[in-house]
């Protein structure tokens, strides 16, 4: 005991002296102005076929929102390869970059589209709860334009891109496809370049229809901040049929026929729209599978979420002009 006061009396002598007790010195990289960027390393995951997939992105960063993020799928050829954004459903107010309806592995079918020879990005966008409408577009755009503006580091031929998306994410998918340079939605997209292609599965295409759901489409009243039945003008707006013209890409239409969350009727519309526009477009109705493709059976699924899936890798190879293994 007496050993231990006799020590703690000699440190506090010393500090209070300025005795042989010396504060460690550590150096650090110091910036002469903050420095916001993530400085994290981004270190890439490997899949099979050499493909290399790194993880949050980031490729906005918006003051009051949290900074918004891709997963970039790159394969091992050098390229320049197509691009293909992939945009996430959940009504506009759930889901993730991360998973599309009965798809056990998401990140792996995504790779595996990657080691096709594209260069395949899946995004995350904002939701209802944090920004309305047209912000979703607006990020879509935004994470366009990164990637394009980004394009040696991620092997990316900025004259071919496409866009995919289910759900909400098939309605953002649309309204990438037909507003492009439509600045009265997104006032940074006047120089933009357009895409491609675009493949919607089980899409929202017309909201005064919707409105007419069983739920008046909630979802999409949230979206538009509406507190009960949203204005017609504001309807339409958010609508990709308002959009529809004869320079559009081409487009792939895919969905269940007995669909009750969306109706089978939106893109059915939005097949006709094109048409009589002139756009090439080519549809699959599958008969028996709900939202998602989900089916009676498991195999029911498998069957149509497959079909579904290979339809859209084809459709990509064709428009995008590369040539399947």
């Amino acid at each position: 005991m007496t050993k231990t006061i006799a020590r703690i009396a000699l440190l506090l002598s010393a500090v209070a002296g300025g005795g042989t007790v010396h504060a460690q010195t550590r150096s650090f990289p110091v910036a002469p102005a903050p420095v916001l960027e993530d400085r994290f390393p981004v270190v890439p995951v490997a899949f099979p076929g050499g493909v290399k997939a790194y993880r949050d992105i980031v490729y906005q960063t918006l003051p009051g929102y949290r900074p918004q993020i891709v997963d970039v799928y790159v394969p091992a050829t050098p390229g320049p390869h197509p691009l293909v954004l992939y945009i996430h459903g959940g009504g506009w107010m759930a889901g993730h970059t991360r998973h599309s309806g009965a798809l056990a592995d998401f990140p792996a079918v995504l790779a595996s589209f990657a080691a096709e020879g594209f260069t395949v990005a899946s995004l995350e966008y904002r939701l209802s709860g944090e920004a309305k409408f047209p912000a979703q577009l607006q990020d879509a755009n935004a994470a366009i334009r990164f990637l394009r503006a980004h394009a040696g580091d991620y092997g990316i031929d900025p004259a071919r891109v496409g866009v995919w998306g289910g759900s909400a994410g098939g309605h953002i998918t649309a309204m990438t496809a037909l507003t492009c340079r439509d600045t009265n939605l997104d006032p940074a997209a006047g120089t933009d370049g357009c895409v491609q292609a675009a493949v919607t599965w089980y899409g929202a295409f017309d909201f005064t229809s919707l409105a007419n759901n069983n739920d008046g489409n909630a979802a999409g009243r949230r979206l538009l901040g509406c507190e009960a039945a949203c204005p017609e003008d504001r309807l339409r707006a958010a609508s990709p049929v308002t959009y529809i013209d004869p320079k559009d890409p081409p487009f792939l239409l895919i969905h269940g026929e007995e669909d009750k969350t969306v109706p089978i009727a939106q893109s059915r519309l939005a097949e006709a729209a094109l048409r009589r526009a002139g756009v090439p477009v080519e549809t699959i109705y599958i008969p028996g599978v709900d939202h998602s493709f989900i089916g009676a059976t498991p195999d029911a699924t498998r069957e149509a979420t497959l079909k579904a899936t290979n339809a859209t890798f084809d459709f990509f190879h064709k428009v995008l002009g590369v040539p399947r293994k």
